[in-house]
């Protein structure tokens, strides 16, 4: 799988961009860098390659050309469509020919070669109105659950099931042993309603669970912890509140 990896500083939107000319993903995916709404970035050469990427790892939004060989770009969104958690899509082509099929297939935008990066900016902002209004309304967090949108489908996951938080704005993305949800509340509320449970802010983008820390690194010029295999960044002004908070875990948890 190849990546382009936004600021961790400044986590956001997690996409897919499909095509089978190699120079069109470049320049897409530099355009999609240049915007601070974007996170990681994924590509894919291939419709078969993009299924494959997708079937694997959870995107916000999949950015698809329309002519691409074997699976092309519509084919793409009638099988994403079968996805318990679908990416929003945005079709890009070099005609116009397919913008009736595209948004017949819910398209939330199609995108002209050669894409502009003003459009791009216009796109961005769609997908993220688009996926707001598929969110529902918040549960408080406090009580243990929080809705999350899977699919056409509203439903509740427990907090415990959580491993850690990363904020996207004004929003947080929860990750769970398979997936994460994201959801349409600011991390510092659930940083203050999940106190008492266990969690603990250790960078302004994570919350975690101290619980699941498997590894400490906090005497390295870039402190960490890991959860679940993902290493996550420690601000260095918290380091040495996350290690006493993290010994008095584990004391608690041998007593």
């Amino acid at each position: 799988m190849h990546a382009y990896t936004g600021d961790a500083e400044q986590p956001g939107l997690t996409v897919l961009v499909a095509d089978d000319e190699l120079p069109a993903v470049d320049e897409l995916a530099r355009m999609l860098r240049d915007d601070r709404r974007v996170g990681t970035i994924y590509r894919a050469s291939s419709g078969s390659d993009a299924i494959r990427q997708l079937a694997t790892t959870s995107v916000d939004v999949a950015f698809l050309d329309i002519h691409m060989p074997g699976l092309s770009g519509f084919d793409l969104a009638r099988a994403i469509a079968r996805f318990d958690r679908r990416p929003a899509i945005v079709f890009v082509t070099a005609d116009e020919d397919g913008a009736i099929e595209a948004f017949d297939l819910e398209a939330i935008d199609y995108l002209l070669k050669p894409v502009r990066a003003e459009r791009v900016v216009r796109c961005i902002s769609r997908v993220i109105d688009g996926l707001e209004s598929r969110m529902p309304a918040v549960v408080p967090a406090r009580e243990g659950l929080i809705a999350v949108t899977v699919g056409s489908t509203t439903r509740m996951i427990r907090r415990e099931d959580v491993h850690y938080v990363q904020a996207q704005g004004d929003y947080a993305r929860l990750f769970t042993d398979d997936s994460s949800h994201l959801v349409r509340i600011p991390i510092s509320d659930l940083e203050r309603q999940w106190a008492d449970a266990g969690f603990l802010r250790i960078h302004r983008s994570y919350l975690v669970d101290l619980a699941r820390i498997e590894r400490l690194k906090l005497g390295t010029g870039h402190p960490s912890v890991t959860i679940a295999g993902a290493e996550l960044p420690v601000s260095r002004r918290l380091v040495a509140s996350v290690r006493d908070m993290v010994e008095s875990n584990r004391i608690r948890r041998r007593s």
